[in-house]
């Protein structure tokens, strides 16, 4: 799965739509959370409910809005 837009942002929580690489499939307003784990480890770790697959190895994480030691 992939980030397609973020919705809404309140500090670091998020609510995105993400969409999968393979089938094209879009999940709608996922909670998540805008660390680097959350974009390096659980996103592409996902699996899409329609088809059943991860991303590819190629992954391109998205950065975070905030920096990790800012306070927000």
């Amino acid at each position: 799965m992939k980030i397609k837009e973020v919705t809404r942002q309140t500090r670091r929580d998020l609510t995105l739509n993400l969409v999968c690489e393979h089938c094209g499939h879009v999940m709608e307003d996922v909670s998540g959370y805008d660390d680097a784990n959350y974009h390096r480890n659980v996103i592409p770790n996902m699996k899409c409910p329609q088809c059943g697959k991860k991303s590819p190895s190629g992954y391109k994480p998205r950065q975070t809005k905030h920096a990790p030691w800012e306070v927000v």
